[in-house]
């Protein structure tokens, strides 16, 4: 799924989650608005157990080069998740000019995406 696609997916209201499989520092400095963050790492069947099984999980990561959504769609997929990947992945959505979110409160200091 591309950037144009999930964006008009989330306006349209569609049953999308949008998740972050990088670290969670990662996520506290930059994420997707509305996104959540599951870190590839600490995805199992009790720390998924909370998700709602019909709705479709868009992962992503920072983008080429990181391997983070690709282990989530892994991870969520064994699970019996339905599951696309972000092309591009954090960097193509903003260079596709959509919107970044940043927790407040957070470290002010960009950390690693956590993918290796």
């Amino acid at each position: 799924m591309d950037s144009a696609d999930l964006y008009e997916a989330l306006k349209n209201g569609e049953p999308i989650v949008v998740v972050d499989g990088r670290s969670a520092g990662a996520f506290e400095w930059e994420h997707i608005p509305g996104a959540i963050s599951l870190p590839h790492r600490e995805i199992s069947a009790n720390a998924t157990a909370s998700l709602d099984a019909s709705k479709r999980y868009v992962c992503y990561c920072d983008g080429i080069g990181c391997n983070a959504s690709t282990k989530t769609a892994l991870k969520l997929l064994t699970l019996g998740f339905e599951v696309r990947e972000l092309i591009g992945g954090l960097d193509w959505w903003k260079r596709d000019g959509y919107a970044t979110h940043r927790s407040p409160g957070g470290t002010g200091i960009e950390t690693g995406c956590g993918c290796h």
